[in-house]
């Protein structure tokens, strides 16, 4: 009777753990296949991202055949100068080696691809950094993108505050000489922020991760001083 008793108990504990297994198996395939459902949507999320993303965007005159920054110049050597238009240091460059790139501009030396990213939005109340740059485009367009840069770092506001408004960004661009109508109707417009994102992006692809950041026919200068920038522009033209 004990022997029936045992094997029966025994028989139930088998039962049960069959059981258990098909549960766990159960669950196991119930978590695969919503990690399958996941990465599916994952990847249409990431293809209609891509195809929505700045792959279609408005390019101003005067860019680089890349469509990531405004030429200055015709110099055999290559300078490319990463900034932001709301980074208090860039301004700072600007104020200290600007010169220097101009004349080294006006000597025929150098080639500036002038790459104005957005990388300090969220130092911004209204994306700033987008908008001061997409304004820079509308500049290029009307043939004043350096006038225009010059006077962006020159009135640059605070971090953390809205940033010029459109309005008064218009107005700088009417102060070099830019027309207020069409100038005003492409800032309004937002026409170039798809193709600051686009420069944005490509800064962060060619390992930009700060500004102000400046190369030498694509080698970083670690001294953005007059004497460092001629040195590095004369090492490369030889």
């Amino acid at each position: 009777m004990s022997s029936r008793k045992g094997r029966k108990n025994a028989a139930q504990v088998v039962r049960a753990q069959i059981a258990r297994e098909k549960r766990r198996t159960r669950t196991i395939w119930t978590s695969v296949a919503a990690v399958v459902v996941l990465v599916i949507a994952g990847l249409i999320g990431w293809a209609v991202y891509s195809s929505q993303k700045s792959e279609t965007f408005t390019t101003p005159p005067g860019a680089n055949p890349p469509g990531t920054a405004v030429v200055l110049g015709q110099g055999p050597v290559t300078v490319d100068l990463y900034e932001d238009y709301l980074c208090p240091v860039c301004k700072r460059f600007q104020e200290t080696s600007g010169a220097t790139l101009n004349q080294l501009i006006s000597e025929d030396k150098i080639r500036v691809n002038f790459h104005p990213v957005a990388f300090l939005n969220r130092f911004s109340t209204t994306e700033y950094s987008t908008r001061s740059s997409a304004a820079a485009g509308c500049a290029a367009q009307g043939g004043k993108f350096k006038e225009f840069t010059d006077q962006l770092f020159a009135q640059q506001p605070a971090e953390g505050s809205a940033g010029l408004s459109d309005e008064e960004l218009i107005g700088l661009g009417a102060g070099v000489g830019l027309n207020r109508d069409d100038f005003g109707s492409c800032v309004r417009d937002g026409k170039y922020k798809t193709w600051t994102e686009h420069v944005t992006e490509d800064a962060s692809k060619s390992g930009v991760t700060g500004t102000p950041t400046i190369r030498v026919n694509g080698k970083d200068v670690e001294d953005r001083t007059p004497e460092g920038i001629r040195a590095a522009v004369e090492a490369a033209g030889k």
